[in-house]
């Protein structure tokens, strides 16, 4: 087994090879003065299983190529079998046709990864999870629930309740109550434009309690500050929000500090700058990722590092 990274997230590759107790593999991934991607495969990797660890966060599609030209190196290097770790992937939320004369992208990147030879995806909290069946390989989809509830069963929430900022999370956010033993609620919102939402309603209880925030991704914080805003209007006593993927741009950091949320808990899976002036809690997912890897390249069941608590991921 081997595993190689491109340049979206080499903190996380290093670390995921860590847990697994192997050196990263040897590649040279760099840029041409055209702005064209130039891979080599520094060492050999015939017959061998080989892993490719890139999240497409921004810039995604040079992230994405850089993906589609390893795939090709390995292929081309005679690899026996490759696996794509997307531990975030890009372009899940255009997903269907919302709109006339719109494209399927998180199909079409599913196409590319398939065209470029990869044989196997390893990725975590899609957008959507129908994204799986948009490939026509293996697809072992995980959760970063595990690792946060981890997390959060150290801390001591008084009067707990998980809230969906929108329609579409409410399975995640059912799946959190549940682990916490807390109570549900949902934020309905109406979208404005790409960055900006208007919070409509609130169905539950949050009055007087510690409100909880689930989302998968966040990256101008729209939905996430708008829904605070309105759960402390209706009586929250503090706000913190958990999102596998935290890409924050400077909208987002900046609509953070200006919001009501008093924490945000997030995962490793994209590579960011720090953030100042906001409380963010980053766990890491290199253990998950990295027990994945291992059970794949033994042909080994990766159900268990979906269930958690007792209970299961949904």
């Amino acid at each position: 087994m081997k595993v190689f990274s491109g340049n979206a997230n080499m903190p996380l590759a290093r670390a995921i090879t860590s847990y697994i107790g192997i050196p990263l593999g040897k590649s040279t991934v760099s840029t041409f003065p055209d702005g064209e991607t130039f891979v080599k495969i520094d060492e050999n990797v015939r017959g061998e299983d080989t892993f490719v660890v890139q999240s497409t966060c921004p810039p995604t599609n040079h992230h994405l190529m850089e993906l589609f030209i390893m795939i090709d190196a390995l292929r081309r290097s005679s690899a026996s079998r490759i696996t794509a770790v997307l531990p975030f992937y890009g372009y899940a939320r255009q997903d269907r046709k919302d709109q006339p004369r719109v494209p399927i992208t998180a199909k079409l990147v599913a196409n590319l990864l398939v065209a470029s030879g990869a044989n196997r995806v390893l990725t975590m909290d899609l957008h959507a999870q129908q994204i799986q069946g948009f490939f026509d390989i293996p697809v072992d989809h995980l959760y970063a629930a595990p690792v946060i509830y981890e997390y959060l069963k150290t801390k001591d929430f008084p009067n707990l309740v998980v809230v969906s900022p929108d329609v579409g999370g409410i399975k995640m956010a059912h799946a959190y109550a549940q682990v916490l033993a807390a109570d549900l609620a949902i934020v309905a919102k109406r979208r404005k434009s790409p960055t900006e939402v208007e919070a409509v309603s609130v169905i539950g209880e949050i009055d007087g309690k510690t409100v909880l925030l689930v989302d998968d991704m966040t990256e101008t914080a729209g939905t996430l500050t708008m829904a605070a805003k309105t759960l402390k209007e209706r009586g929250a006593s503090s706000v913190l929000a958990c999102v596998s993927h935290a890409l924050l741009n400077d909208q987002g950091v900046e609509r953070l500090r200006n919001s009501d949320i008093d924490e945000v808990i997030t995962t490793d899976t994209v590579q960011r700058s720090a953030v100042e002036g906001v409380k963010v809690t980053t766990l890491s997912v290199a253990g998950l990722l990295g027990e994945a890897i291992k059970r794949i390249n033994s042909n080994s069941s990766v159900t268990s590092l979906f269930r958690f608590n007792g209970g299961m991921t949904s």
